[in-house]
């Protein structure tokens, strides 16, 4: 089940927030807890028991370590997590690669993976470590440690939220909720689903019906619209889940760490990191980074620093060839950046070295997009042809998606300028019986497009979903 889903948003949603404001405050945890699991079990029920026993686990670890002091506890914890995500989402990658490198025909059973064991993952192992760098200030009880790992709306897909930004929201936030809370978390969950539905999944359509053409019919501006247009998707898909996300966890009276700022307006692949997926870029940061070292040794420590902890991101977001090299990809030009590029491109004017970051960044995702590297090669070589003309295809291209694709760059490159400029212009106004429902009104209307889109297309994808 996904926020974007018919059942989610005309079922789930209603029913459970109905229930959540109705019932005593006390009950209202325990509401979350149950319809999370519900929640979880409907989109993969096999591993609903995983999950919570997993969460046991990580408990008892956490209070043996803090009892007796035991550090290979504290490490049983840690692997434990590491040990179930490397054989769900690793298992069929190393087997696969073994019996190829080995020449060997032989079949073998697939292990299917469970959803969003990479965020479940990162929570978790984030809880441990800093449950042992507080010296247990962080210990809780198991409820409250379950709430926080299965909370529906980062369970799936993040925010990476981490224990300590939201420990005293868990007990102390029900002194927030009010008709504004409610009403600025639907307002952040509905235009979420609009970007979802009214632009990542209409470029999406277009995206899959050129990327599903032989390469061969391709020339080289199909493969460069396409490819733009799978910029833009992925992040209208992701930032706007995320945005659902947070107005979730805003109608429930919880505040989540944000998770994009606008980052094709990024100057550079450093900055780029800074702006997407922040909860991510942090979690790396702050558990792998640093602990590494960081930048505090030599240079070349620091170079090789930064391409492991990509290679390990990469690594994270799948379990093919396609997303190390990807991982790499970014490693490397971020040790390029601290080499010399920084340099060179602070004397380019602004626009210059946002349009470069975009088709660097852009270039990296066709790595997302295709099944293997020599697929990617295939479409590299193909806008190396220089073949600008518009086949048959171009039927394709409707004026839908052409409009669709100019309002993203629209809201990917200037938005944020349009952003500040209605907060100052909204902030200004006097809070008013017009301003408030004009404000509803327009929320409802988006809120009726995106149903109404959804229900004619049918077409629902969810990119980070495998994730």
């Amino acid at each position: 089940m996904v926020f974007s889903s018919i059942i989610f948003l005309l079922y789930f949603a209603p029913i459970f927030f109905l229930v959540y404001y109705l019932i005593p405050q006390k009950l209202k945890n325990s509401w979350i807890i149950f319809s999370s699991l519900l929640f979880y079990w409907w989109g993969a029920p096999s591993f609903i028991f995983i999950l919570i026993l997993s969460c046991v686990l990580d408990y008892i670890c956490a209070l043996f370590y803090l009892k007796y002091n035991l550090k290979f506890i504290y490490y049983i914890g840690i692997l434990s997590n590491v040990g179930l995500l490397l054989y769900f989402k690793y298992y069929n990658f190393f087997i696969e690669n073994f019996l190829t490198y080995t020449s060997s025909n032989e079949t073998f059973l697939r292990v299917a993976l469970p959803i969003g064991i990479s965020f479940l993952t990162f929570q978790k192992i984030s809880y441990l470590v800093d449950l042992k760098r507080s010296n247990g200030e962080l210990q809780v009880n198991f409820s409250k440690y379950l709430l926080y790992v299965v909370l529906f709306p980062q369970l799936i897909a993040g925010p990476i939220v981490r224990f300590k930004e939201i420990s005293n929201q868990i007990t102390d936030r029900f002194k927030t909720i009010n008709y504004n809370t409610v009403y600025l978390g639907l307002r952040r969950f509905i235009i979420g689903l609009g970007k979802k539905i009214l632009i990542a999944n209409v470029l999406g359509e277009t995206v899959d019906a050129i990327f599903i053409l032989p390469i061969t019919e391709l020339s080289t501006f199909a493969v460069l619209l396409g490819l733009t247009a799978y910029s833009f998707q992925i992040y209208f898909d992701f930032s706007g889940y995320s945005d659902m996300a947070i107005g979730l966890g805003k109608m429930m009276g919880f505040t989540f760490p944000e998770n994009f700022n606008f980052p094709y307006i990024a100057k550079n692949i450093t900055e780029f990191w800074k702006r997407w997926h922040i909860t991510l870029s942090n979690w790396m940061r702050d558990y792998l980074y640093i602990p590494l070292g960081g930048n505090q040794k030599s240079e070349v420590r620091t170079y090789f620093n930064l391409i492991l902890v990509f290679l390990i991101s990469g690594f994270w977001h799948g379990a093919s060839w396609n997303f190390i090299v990807w991982g790499a990809y970014h490693g490397i030009f971020l040790v390029l950046e601290r080499l010399f590029l920084s340099k060179l491109t602070s004397k380019l004017p602004s626009f210059i070295t946002i349009l470069s970051t975009f088709v660097i960044v852009s270039l990296g995702w066709l790595l997302f997009r295709v099944d293997n590297l020599s697929q990617a090669l295939n479409y590299i070589q193909a806008i190396n042809n220089t073949d600008l003309q518009m086949n048959n295809w171009s039927e394709l291209f409707t004026n839908k998606f052409y409009f669709t694709l100019f309002t993203a760059a629209l809201l990917s490159f200037i938005g944020a300028f349009f952003e500040v400029q209605l907060n100052n212009h909204l902030s200004s106004m006097p809070s008013n019986k017009i301003k408030i429902v004009g404000s509803f009104v327009s929320i409802m209307c988006l809120f009726l497009l995106s149903l109404g889109e959804l229900f004619a297309s049918g077409f629902n994808p969810f990119i980070y979903f495998k994730f």
